[in-house]
């Protein structure tokens, strides 16, 4: 990569040298509360791996046999604390009881509020209460006919019983591959047919924005799904289980499905742990992969448990008195880390939340902030982008003093937002920890300690202990500083995917080829003169224009940090001059309108900040960009509309469908 591939323009200098110390009140209470404290347990975590990974993972989890071992390492594949077996549940739910964090609230869940202006559901769930219903539930699956190793689908709305599931799975050993409740049919059964899944997990439907989502539905045409041989996609199916959500009516096929409810009759609270093995596998995550089949990332037992359980701890700097928020939804890793494993098995009180965060207002999250006095938020840039359109007004409205610490996940968060967020949000006095990782690396991999690490607005900082990330050129070679190159790991840590489930040379040949004897992420990044790591975004988002390879998450950046421009998406499309030609999709501010001189002004700012080459072709207005309903915008849909020509592909992940309509029907006008 090339050094125009890296954000090296003016505005990003100026980030640079604007650094947000630790407050001396938040250091003095911190896990780890200087640089020098960080720097000297990271040095020992990547000079003396084995001694550091073995007394945390003594330290932190409840091992029902000691391991012998703590690392077998043959290129790429990774065995972690070899000979020793535990259970996730009984680390999250089971070494809470008999002490006070057995009636501590371990999950606060709200609901969507109703249509007609009714406030949504409440419930809270202690340790002890959670405990007995994960015993429960997990009865239900051993009744049902799921053992040790059977895998599971989980596809539910942002309820309880998602978390109760997934703990449910891993108190006897199945192995839950959760499916995101905004995913098609399709995907259901591609997941399925992929996992060999024996069970579904579902409900009768979710609530999104007033609108039922059909889940049960989806999952009866997922079954019905076929090959083009005419051969099932989903045969190894044998029980769906169905949650009473919505009390809508739904088609219950005979001996094959059965409700939640009902089934809870049969079975008591008494459910012993099982003994996993370390490297039992866990979990497997569906992520998109370039040929178009999904990548099954399967995560095993202890180490990803560790990654999770301590970046909770250090990243989040988690305490007892802590009400945390992570609004991703559990079908992404994210909820995994970071809403049920990471949180619970700290003995922590985190908040779920079912439905959108504009709905029935955009005051929603802060409304929930005020009324149950949140400490920690982790959020994703595009939701802070999109708070951003829609007004200081809305937050202003509410009591935010609750907060603490403000968190940022999912993608790089531009230096505009990040200020916007740490002003208007945390009111200036909250450190923002800006995190970057993976579904495949299980945990936070680079991100500041909140008090230790001087924050920079627009980069993760630096590494989490045992990680040992470099940029390198083409050959792997590491490149200077202020130098754009890909990110890779250079030592194998342990929350590390343990491969794609049923596709070892995938694995290897998407992982392990690019760079030799490192892993490779995916990402460009570069380092900063302080060892800062800036993610210019995923390297096939890196555009080749006229021979000049350009990050396109450092056009989107510069055009956001024009007073404006709410929000922005960059795609290439084909160019027979210059190979890609840049086009913008851009969203205004309230109150702005869309000119045509506008858009020459943000062209030519956009060439201001970073140069001429970056200029783009073409300035689109729009009134709101395509994105999934977990907030990602679908670049793809839009390098369709860039290119004019036919929109392709799966688009039932879509929050509102209408928005791609209204784009593609100003582009044929």
């Amino acid at each position: 990569m090339s050094k125009a591939a890296a954000p090296n323009n003016t505005s990003s200098q100026l980030q640079e040298n604007r650094v947000f110390k630790p407050a001396k009140e938040f250091a003095g209470r911190a896990h780890i509360k200087s640089m020098a404290h960080y720097k000297k347990l990271w040095t020992e975590s990547v000079t003396k791996p084995d001694k550091f990974w073995s007394a945390h993972a003594k330290a932190e989890l409840v091992w029902q046999k000691p391991f012998k071992k703590v690392l077998q390492w043959k290129e790429p594949f990774a065995k972690w604390f070899i000979g020793g077996q535990l259970n996730v549940s009984a680390n999250c739910l089971d070494r809470w009881l008999g002490t006070a964090y057995a009636n501590k609230a371990a999950l606060i869940w709200e609901g969507e509020p109703a249509t007609d202006g009714k406030p949504g559901e409440e419930r809270v769930l202690t340790y002890s209460q959670l405990h007995r219903e994960v015993c429960r539930f997990a009865n239900v699956l051993k009744r049902n006919g799921v053992g040790r190793g059977d895998r599971v689908i989980l596809y539910l709305p942002m309820v309880p019983e998602a978390a109760i599931s997934m703990l449910a799975c891993t108190r006897i050993g199945a192995v839950h591959s959760v499916v995101f409740g905004g995913f098609s049919a399709q995907s259901v059964a591609d997941r399925i047919q992929d996992s060999g899944a024996k069970m579904v997990i579902t409900a009768d439907g979710g609530y999104r924005r007033g609108a039922v989502v059909p889940l049960k539905k989806n999952v009866d045409d997922a079954l019905k799904l076929q090959d083009a041989e005419g051969k099932s996609l989903t045969s190894t199916i044998e029980k769906v289980i169905v949650l009473r959500r919505t009390w809508n009516e739904v088609h219950m096929a005979e001996g094959r499905d059965v409700f939640w409810h009902r089934e809870l009759d049969y079975v008591d609270d008494k459910c012993p742990p099982a003994k996993m093995d370390s490297e039992a596998p866990l979990f497997i995550l569906y992520t998109s992969g370039s040929t178009g089949k999904p990548k099954g990332i399967l995560h095993s037992t202890a180490g990803y448990l560790l990654g999770a359980k301590m970046t909770s701890k250090y990243v989040f700097d988690l305490r007892d008195e802590d009400v945390y928020w992570c609004t991703a939804d559990v079908g992404w890793v994210t909820g995994h880390s970071y809403i049920v494993y990471g949180p619970l098995a700290n003995g922590a009180t985190a908040v779920m939340y079912e439905g959108a965060p504009n709905w029935p207002e955009p005051d929603r999250f802060w409304r929930i902030i005020e009324k149950y006095r949140v400490t920690i938020l982790y959020t994703a840039p595009t939701a802070i982008r999109a708070f951003m359109k829609w007004g200081e007004e809305w937050p202003k409205k509410h009591d935010l003093s609750s907060l603490r610490l403000l968190g940022s996940v999912g993608e790089p968060i531009n230096p505009e937002a990040w200020m916007w967020y740490h002003r208007v949000i945390g009111g200036g006095r909250c450190p923002i920890v800006d995190t970057w990782w993976q579904t495949e690396t299980g945990s936070i991999m680079i991100s500041p300690l909140p008090g230790a690490t001087p924050t920079k607005p627009g980069t993760a900082t630096l590494p989490f202990f045992g990680i040992h990330p470099e940029v390198v050129d083409d050959q792997g070679k590491a490149v200077p500083k202020n130098t754009g190159g890909k990110l890779v790991v250079r030592k194998p840590w342990p929350s590390m995917l343990r491969g794609i489930w049923g596709d070892p040379a995938r694995f290897k040949e998407t992982y392990w080829t690019e760079v030799k004897h490192s892993y490779f992420t995916g990402d460009g990044c570069r380092q900063d003169k302080d060892g800062y790591f800036w993610i210019v975004g995923r390297i096939d988002d890196v555009l080749n224009v006229a021979g000049h390879r350009i990050g396109t998450a450092e056009v989107e950046g510069a055009l956001v940090s024009h007073p404006s421009v709410a929000e922005a998406a960059v795609v290439g499309r084909p160019d027979e001059l210059k190979g890609q030609a840049l086009v913008c999709f851009v969203t205004l501010k309230t109150g702005v309108h869309a000119t045509p001189e506008l858009k020459n002004e943000l062209r030519n700012h956009v060439g201001k900040e970073i140069g001429p080459v970056a200029k783009p072709d073409d300035v689109r207005f729009a009134d709101a960009l395509p994105k999934t309903r977990s907030g990602k915008i679908m670049r793809r849909l839009l390098k369709q509309v860039a290119a004019g020509v036919e929109i392709k592909g799966d688009t039932t992940t879509l929050e509102d469908l209408s928005v791609l309509a209204k784009l593609t029907s100003a582009e044929e006008g």
